[in-house]
């Protein structure tokens, strides 16, 4: 593989856009071994305009990330001072 196509791979798996629409990422695939693969610039320029439309459609239909935004911060804060209140109280 490319490296374009391994990038956009990563960022496949990371956007878990093989579940989300395997469709899409089958052909930022395909295109990303297009551009690998190819040394004409007309063709490059296209098949990147392309890529970065339908990454950019992947990445809007990725799942909400579950863990790691202020929310969760707030609520492990939160457990936290529980937890510690817990003990205070328990001696």
């Amino acid at each position: 593989m490319g490296a374009l196509t391994d990038a956009i791979t990563v960022e496949l798996d990371n956007l878990s856009g093989h579940r989300t629409a395997p469709g899409l990422a089958e052909l930022a695939l395909a295109l990303a071994r297009s551009i690998d693969e190819t040394d004409a610039a007309t063709s490059r320029a296209v098949a990147g305009r392309e890529l970065r439309a339908v990454m950019a459609d992947l990445r809007r239909l990725a799942p909400v990330g579950e863990k790691g935004d202020t929310v969760d911060d707030i609520a492990q804060q939160r457990e936290k001072r529980r937890e510690e209140a817990r003990e205070q109280a328990s001696g």
